[in-house]
């Protein structure tokens, strides 16, 4: 054991044969530096290998190994040069094609030949194929034993192939069965909560499942070897969260004095009563930022629950204590909406607001920039421009991060670095309108304290959802010219199934031509990502004031639009929008005391994820039921906004179906942290291994 390399998490990969300094690099893009990475790069799929498959029993879609002859071979000249082999093995005829071939490999599979291949079966030009498949020119006599298990199939890039993955994994197993360490961190006690296979078991398995391993269990990640791994991928990633919340609390941040005159003055000048639920979670806000380490709260609350007064009280309170506060949006309209709020609540009390998006350029921004460092700007309103280098703060002592899941998991943890003077980090106030499934917040925001809004004002009545085929489009805008000749409002809100936001801002445009054409009598306006920074704050203080009866906008409306008179809402192509998105936009009506509702107007036919979607908004506005739903349908990755970040993309576990298990991760992780707290960085490196920089910025 003095070896340092006699423990497979020390043990550089570049000690496996055929792994040199240039595959090395490669395997580095897997996250994959040691002998204990390879057992943890765990297969995604798995091909059976371990039996013959005669030709004549082979269908479409099948995966098979044949053992055949090659009756003919020759170059086919058609829109694409391709070598194909007619195989025959006295059941009947298939053929394999080579896209890429070497003259080489056209030798080898000559007429005559014998071979085994493997591959996917499909229908081509001539008959069923075997297209690019692998396979092994048999000699005379020769006969080669069949695989002993199911074969796994490994994520992998460019230039580490499968099969050097496989030796990898052969000789890892290897390695460990030889003796060499691979040490099971959990403690004894999670035997009792459910009976699961011990580490080594459990790896051997999903390497090397046995012939007749259940296959539709395997794929569906419900095999207990299976199980036992994603138990500790849980583990390591709420461990870790865990242990970003321990350093937050051993950091110093400004403790705020509490609550005065002129937090008291600004809740008394607003004209509605604060929510019971308003009330304690201000409580709750104000509890934290009095302590001496960084606050970081978690404010859920549906649309409408009133989540931005709530950030409001919290800033002028940090500025009764002589500090700034940064709030960031996720969007410049979103922002700028902020920016109208908080001028308008602040400027009688002398709090000054700043503004900073990627649009201020030039002398404004120097200006702003200014303002910024010498304190003379109180509370500064904008996007992730807010965090750039060049800004710098005089006493930052509150961040307010809106729709925090639009930025990425991590992302709120290297705002905490940037806004750190003299060692005082700042405290954190993170909103959300988009309800997190419990499942999701236990594991995705361990690190935070989470308060809930769970009451909206008074007079506040539900939207009705009704769902439209785009064929009744007459009907919509005939509906449209009605409630704006009653003296309401409306929203017509297009989509488009491309990411382009150049062509969704084009698609708007069309429509609001189109509806110009059809209503003339109306002032109409447009608005989306590309119209002018000044232009679009104009159209919103218009519109909020009722000179504009429809507004003709891009999903760029989601969150922060409140017009308490509109009260209809188009949403054209629902079905290509996550339920999330879908609630948010229908929470732009229904913001006053009248009856409201909103069009869900698709393009039939509809999927069966479609129909699931739309029927779930038209029967509940409960955010929180949406949430679980949505998670359901699309997954953690998108709801979390984490696709693109690479943070919580899970091996083998997975949240919806482990969700059982969390909160037995949850009573092992306080047993870990209380009783063997050396264990938890070997825990988190082996399952997050570098991933981890992410939360450590």
């Amino acid at each position: 054991m003095n070896d340092p390399h006699s423990s497979l998490d020390q043990m550089p990969v570049t000690q496996l044969k055929g792994v040199g300094r240039g595959t090395a690099a490669r395997l580095a893009k897997l996250s994959i530096f040691t002998v204990q990475d390879v057992l943890f790069h765990l297969p995604f799929r798995y091909q059976d290998r371990t039996r013959l498959t005669s030709i004549g029993s082979c269908t479409q879609g099948m995966e098979v190994v044949i053992e055949a002859t090659i009756a003919a071979s020759d170059i086919a000249m058609a829109r694409r040069r391709s070598l194909l082999c007619i195989l025959q093995d006295g059941t009947g005829s298939i053929s394999m094609r080579f896209f890429h071939f070497s003259n080489v490999q056209k030798k080898n599979l000559a007429s005559g030949a014998r071979i085994r291949c493997f591959g996917e079966v499909r229908r081509g030009a001539a008959g069923l194929e075997l297209y690019h498949p692998e396979y092994k020119v048999l000699q005379p006599g020769e006969n080669i034993p069949l695989e002993q298990h199911l074969t796994a199939i490994y994520p992998t890039t460019t230039g580490v192939s499968q099969f050097r993955l496989r030796s990898m994994v052969e000789q890892a197993l290897a390695l460990m069965d030889q003796g060499q360490l691979l040490q099971d961190w959990l403690p004894q006690t999670i035997r009792y909560l459910e009976p699961l296979p011990n580490l080594i078991e459990a790896i051997h398995y999903v390497h090397t499942p046995s012939t007749d391993a259940p296959l539709d269990q395997l794929a569906r990640g419900q095999h207990a070897s299976q199980r036992r791994l994603a138990f500790e991928e849980l583990l390591a990633h709420h461990l870790s969260l865990r242990r970003m919340r321990q350093q937050v609390q051993q950091q110093s941040a400004y403790s705020l004095a509490p609550v005065a005159k002129l937090t008291d003055a600004f809740i008394h000048s607003l004209p509605f009563e604060l929510t019971a639920a308003q009330t304690r979670v201000c409580r709750d806000i104000g509890d934290d930022m009095g302590l001496a380490h960084p606050m970081l709260r978690l404010i859920q609350g549906d649309v409408g629950s009133g989540k931005t007064v709530v950030a409001a009280i919290a800033a002028v309170h940090a500025h009764e204590n002589g500090l700034q506060t940064a709030i960031m949006a996720p969007t410049e309209i979103l922002a700028e909406q902020h920016l109208l709020n908080f001028a308008d609540w602040l400027a009688p009390l002398q709090i000054s607001t700043g503004w900073l998006s990627g649009k201020v350029k030039g002398e404004k921004r120097r200006q702003q920039l200014s303002l910024i460092e010498s304190g003379a700007a109180h509370v500064i309103i904008g996007t992730h421009a807010l965090f750039q280098e060049s800004v710098d703060f005089a006493k930052l002592g509150l961040i307010i991060i809106d729709e925090q899941h639009r930025f990425g998991v991590y992302q709120r943890l290297a705002l905490r670095e940037k806004a750190t003077a003299d060692g005082i980090r700042p405290h954190q106030l993170i909103l959300t309108a988009t309800p997190i499934p419990r499942t999701l917040a236990m594991s995705a925001y361990a690190d935070l304290d989470c308060s809930i809004i769970d009451e909206l004002p008074p007079g506040r009545r539900p939207v009705s959802t009704s769902v439209v085929p785009d064929d009744r489009r007459e009907q919509v805008i005939a509906r449209v010219r009605s409630a704006c000749r009653a003296g309401r409002q409306a929203y017509w809100v297009c989509t488009m199934i491309d990411e382009s936001e150049v062509l969704q801002c084009r698609a708007a445009e069309a429509t609001a031509q189109q509806l110009t054409d059809a209503l003339p009598e109306l002032k109409i306006e447009l608005i989306h990502s590309r119209v002018a920074t000044n232009k679009k704050a104009a159209i919103m203080a218009a519109f909020k004031q009722g000179s504009i009866d429809l507004l003709v906008a891009t999903t760029v409306i989601e969150v922060g639009v409140d017009v308490a008179n509109a009260s209809l809402m188009i949403i054209e192509n629902p079905e290509r929008l996550g339920l999330a998105q879908l609630h948010q936009l229908r929470g732009r009506v229904g913001r006053g005391s009248i009856d409201s509702h909103c069009l869900l107007m698709y393009h039939p036919p509809l999927s069966a994820t479609g129909k699931q979607r739309l029927s779930v908004l038209r029967e509940t506005t409960d955010g929180f039921k949406i949430a679980e739903e949505d998670l359901l349908i699309r997954g953690p990755g998108e709801i979390l906004g984490t696709r693109q970040t690479g943070a919580m993309q899970f091996k083998v576990a997975d949240l919806v179906r482990d969700s059982h298990m969390l909160s037995s991760v949850k009573a092992v992780s306080d047993q870990i942290l209380a009783s063997h707290p050396e264990r938890v960085d070997a825990i988190v490196t082996r399952w997050l291994m570098r991933a981890e920089q992410f939360g450590t910025v």
